[in-house]
């Protein structure tokens, strides 16, 4: 099961509104976030869209008004444009950098859920979900195609893009795929392992990294063709991982989840993060802050 849905609901905060308006402190389920030039958006629980300006000290609710819990956002490279995805088959989108949100899309069964999405320019835009969801647009959104690019209904749980613009699938029961032509087509890579994989962080066009249940990190030098599973005693699930400004890679997902690695994936170590709710997303702001999202919302952390 994806960590957006086991990770419990708390309270709402905020109110919904079609434009920015002030907002308190997030204390509310964040699911995801993105850069945006200066500024960061973040999503969530009931349609809860926030955003900073001052590197995540303030924020104004920019919320859409829906009560579909968002899980996903992402900006086009440059560009103003970006999508917001999640329950109840939902696509929002916005042309001014997040301040206002319009439904775009929505598919005809309420119980499908997006998980992730990912927006390669202003018109090419992949979002992928729950039972093998995936549905894209080559014209900004003007229209959608859904179709299957695996077997079975398995949750697609995370899309990547590589340094390379190879974009990179991890989902359930090991599954794991990548594309090199900028998702048309989609090929398996051979998984070390048949439980649920988070994600997968490239390093490089060879080196990745994938990482999912029981505190599982697999690596590879050759772009999937073989993996070795990096040593961690401890099991917990690990939903999101980060290459920092300064090399090194940050790990998060379940209470008290978080490991560093200094060595470019070789190795990991515990990180004394003070945090001890379950994480989804970590980011790192232009200011080299790093901001947490999850269960207790927006958490500012330095760097390790």
């Amino acid at each position: 099961m994806n960590l957006t849905s086991t990770l419990r609901a708390l309270p709402l905060l905020l109110g919904l509104a079609g434009a920015c308006d002030a907002a308190t402190a997030p204390h509310l389920l964040l699911l995801d976030g993105a850069v945006v030039g200066t500024d960061v958006v973040v999503v969530g629980e009931r349609g809860t869209i926030l955003r900073s300006s001052d590197q995540g000290v303030t924020w104004t609710d920019c919320s859409a008004p829906v009560a579909s819990t968002l899980t996903a956002v992402s900006f086009a490279p440059g560009s103003p444009q970006g999508w917001a995805v999640g329950h109840d088959a939902l696509i929002l989108a916005t042309n001014d950098g997040g301040r206002t949100w319009q439904k775009q899309w929505q598919g005809d069964s309420l119980q499908d859920s997006f998980l992730d999405v990912v927006a390669l320019d202003a018109r090419r835009v992949i979002a992928v979900g729950a039972y093998g969801l995936f549905a894209s647009t080559a014209d900004g959104g003007k229209t959608w195609q859904r179709r299957r690019i695996a077997e079975g209904d398995y949750h697609l749980n995370r899309l990547t893009r590589g340094p390379s613009d190879t974009l990179y699938l991890a989902g359930e029961h090991g599954t794991l795929l990548h594309s090199h032509d900028a998702g048309a087509t989609w090929q398996p890579i051979d998984s070390p392992y048949d439980g649920s994989f988070y994600g997968i962080l490239p390093l490089s066009s060879s080196t990745l990294l994938a990482h999912g249940l029981r505190g599982r990190i697999y690596r590879s030098t050759d772009e999937g063709q073989n993996w070795t599973l990096v040593p961690n005693e401890q099991r917990a699930l690990i939903a999101t991982a980060l290459e920092l400004k300064n090399g090194a890679l940050l790990f998060a997902g379940q209470a008290r989840a978080w490991f560093v690695s200094r060595d470019r994936g070789l190795t990991i170590a515990p990180w004394p993060a003070p945090v001890t709710t379950a994480m989804s997303k970590l980011l790192q702001l232009p200011n080299g802050t790093l901001l947490a999202l999850g269960e207790a919302g927006v958490t500012l952390l330095p760097a390790p």
